[in-house]
């Protein structure tokens, strides 16, 4: 054992007094060997920190922990989106209530959420379908006693004319502009031009629905300020999605209620596309400025933002009526230091914004102009009616009233998430075509209260047009027939009476409030749901488990984990990985072939050394061993080095964390920032990796070595 452990020193002092001996081989050898093992610890914990933040937002925000669906769908699921904003196609469980009590039965399932995913482009409506709603609203209600109901009459159809006049007048300057007027503009001028004549106002009153509907058919399409939403839906249990996805919570307004349809927009989405154009660029121009601490004097996209908003002064113009405008051009004289002009100049001079009085303007904005503004074209508290193609293929609509806004905690700027809104699963079911029990119990009810009576095919020409009289009794002597009857028509006014009143009943019936059964949620069709686990590290074999029960009962069922559920973005850390792995092979074959090369230029200029070592009695392996430790000497020390400086790095990140650079990268973090976490794998795993190389690469110079003889190095000699 002395005379191993003392041969060991003895190569061990000849590889240090080598190392010190070639000092620029050694640094460059050295430095190559600290930079690798430095990136294998700092990029391997970084990965691993985003992919554990990931997997929270994932997880925490839509998918759970694994995702089920049915084995017979044509597309993979993609909770996260994908390019398609109607979801993937997928084939439809039709017991909810089956599957939950097949999922719960698996031991580690703690919670399973029913989902369904689609979507639809829905009309967010124009100014001034918003006012004349308003406004047949009150007319609606004119003859009840509420107070100040006049005035607000005669306020919104103050606020319509206004509407008019400015539509007016920017169709004659399109007009002149062109030097053409079409059919369609020539049709447009002359709607536009009888809404603003006295005589349409005088007899506005008269008859106001039949004033509205020509105002809403012609006049409405005139302003071309809407928009056409693209909104991406989840349809499920809100109170189940709201227990089990702890970060969910609610920006605006409430919680859908149970047993009651409704929608929360994403809180994302309803800022960057519900919000006024106008409003959303003050946002954006502050977040720009503060994120980047950019400059708009030099930023190219907040010059353009700036640009936007003075020419979008007529989305302002058009929601306000005579007194509030002339509120705001007095707000904005004093604003702008007495400068003259008319509103819509005052409006472009006031989003004329610089660096200097950005702040001061925003602020003015939100505290002075916002409160007599409609800043959403959808506000919380409306109704949202959503039309989409179901799964046979035709239309189908509801009206769901919107309660609030709702984020994820730590992703309130994530696009990824911010994209998805909530609308409850029943109404989810009418849209994708699906006759729930609700639906079944409302439409017994309006043929009830309608007295709808099923008509054979045979009877369907007599219960369209009327079925002909009885024959009339035979006249009595004592009382001749009656010219009044005799004369009546075949289902005289009696039928049409009768069908007015079927429409109204229909009418009522669908204006009444919708509710459903809150068992309703637990029974009928599913697309997929999410399974909450006890303990997550056991994914694997639960998703196992899942499949094999659901193939005993016989349930085309398919189970895939939070990553493989997210489509591509849960894939981005196995991306990432891959591109590291790449960096660090390049890396390190490099530095192979540099070590390699260092030592074999070290070995050749040693060759009378290793020569007379082996004249001395030193054996094949004692060279081998004193090169292979040079060579272990340097991977070891630097390694340890760089693995060091790598843990150092993370250990302060972990305390200041890693700032997001952008609204994307909030999803990767989890959050404003990441704060990675250092494992003790990780610098093994440097170490080993460093080792490795260090052994190959003094292979070939120990080749070279050991077939240097005595002979040779005394030829080199003399």
């Amino acid at each position: 054992m002395g005379t191993a452990w003392d041969t060991f020193l003895i190569v061990a002092q000849i590889a240090f007094r080598n190392l010190f001996a070639s000092r620029a081989k050694t640094l460059v050898i050295s430095g190559i060997v600290l930079f690798g093992a430095f990136l294998v610890v700092f990029g391997t914990s970084m990965l691993d920190s985003v992919d554990a933040a990931m997997k929270r937002s994932i997880v925490g925000s839509v998918s759970g922990d694994i995702q089920v669906y049915s084995s017979e769908s044509d597309d993979e699921l993609d909770v996260m989106g994908g390019f398609d904003i109607e979801g993937a196609d997928l084939e439809p469980i039709e017991r909810f209530e089956d599957l939950r009590g097949l999922l719960l039965d698996v031991p580690n399932v703690r919670e399973v959420v029913p989902m369904g995913i689609s979507g639809a482009v829905v009309p967010s409506g124009n100014t001034i379908d918003m006012v004349l709603a308003d406004l047949r609203d009150i007319v609606k209600r004119r003859h009840a006693s509420e107070p100040g109901l006049l005035e607000a009459y005669q306020a919104r159809k103050g606020h319509v004319r206004r509407i008019v006049r400015i539509l007016r007048a920017e169709l004659a300057n399109v007009s002149d502009l062109l030097e053409v007027q079409a059919a369609d503009a020539e049709d447009a001028a002359e709607s536009l031009a009888r809404a603003d004549s006295s005589a349409f106002w005088d007899g506005f009153d008269a008859d106001p629905l039949a004033g509205l509907e020509f105002l809403e058919n012609n006049v409405a399409p005139v302003a071309t300020d809407a928009d056409m939403l693209g909104l991406r839906y989840l349809g499920t249990d809100p109170a189940a999605f709201a227990r089990a996805f702890d970060r969910f919570e609610i920006v605006d307004g409430e919680m859908i209620p149970p047993g009651k349809p409704g929608f929360l927009f994403a809180k994302f989405q309803y800022e960057r596309q519900i919000k006024m154009k106008t409003a959303r660029n003050l946002d954006e121009i502050k977040r720009i400025r503060e994120m980047r601490d950019a400059r708009i004097a030099e930023d190219d996209e907040l010059k353009r933002l700036v640009r936007e908003n003075q020419a979008q002064v007529k989305e302002i113009l058009l929601q306000l009526s005579d007194r509030e405008a002339e509120h705001f051009q007095e707000l904005l004289v004093g604003l702008l230091d007495g400068q003259d002009g008319d509103l819509p100049s005052l409006l472009r001079a006031f989003f004329n914004t610089t660096d200097d009085d950005f702040a001061k303007r925003y602020a003015f904005f939100y505290e002075k102009l916002a409160p007599s503004l409609n800043l959403y074209r959808v506000p919380v508290g409306s109704k949202l009616t959503i039309k989409a193609f179901t799964r046979g293929g035709y239309v189908r609509s509801v009206n769901v009233p919107v309660y609030g806004t709702f984020t994820f905690k730590g992703l309130e700027n994530s696009p990824q998430v911010g994209a998805l809104n909530l609308i409850d699963l029943v109404s989810f079911r009418d849209l994708y075509g699906y006759l729930t029990a609700s639906r079944k119990q409302e439409i017994a009810a309006i043929r009830a209260e309608v007295d709808v009576q099923d008509v054979t095919r045979d009877g369907v020409e007599a219960a369209l047009f009327g079925a002909a009289p009885p024959p009339p009794p035979p006249p009595s002597p004592a009382s001749p027939p009656s010219d009044e009857a005799s004369d009546r028509p075949s289902g005289g006014p009696t039928d049409l009476d009768a069908a007015l009143s079927v429409l109204s009943g229909v009418r009522q019936a669908a204006e009444q409030p919708r509710t459903y059964d809150p068992e309703d949620l637990q029974r009928g069709i599913v697309l997929n749901a999410a399974v909450l686990l006890e303990d997550p590290s056991r994914l694997a074999e639960t998703r196992q488990r899942i499949e094999a029960a659901a193939k005993e009962r016989g349930m085309p069922l398919k189970a895939v984990s939070w990553q493989e559920a997210s489509g591509l973005t849960g894939q981005f850390v196995t991306l990432m990985r891959l591109i590291l792995v790449a960096a660090v092979l390049i890396i390190f074959v490099v530095a192979m072939v540099i070590i390699s090369n260092s030592l074999v230029m070290a070995t050749l200029e040693r060759v009378q050394e290793i020569g007379t070592l082996r004249a001395l009695g030193a054996q094949r392996s004692f060279v081998l061993a004193m090169l292979m430790v040079e060579s272990v000497l340097v991977g070891l020390v630097f390694g340890l080095l760089g693995a060091l400086l790598g843990a150092g790095v993370i250990g302060v990140l972990g305390v200041t964390g890693w700032p997001a650079f952008n609204d994307v990268m909030t999803f990767f973090f989890s959050g404003r920032r990441l704060y990675p976490t250092l494992g003790g794998v990780h610098v093994a795993l440097a170490l080993t990796i460093v080792l490795i190389v260090s052994v190959l690469s003094c292979l070939y110079p120990a080749w070279i070595a050991l077939r240097v003889s005595p002979r040779q190095a005394m030829q080199s000699e003399e």
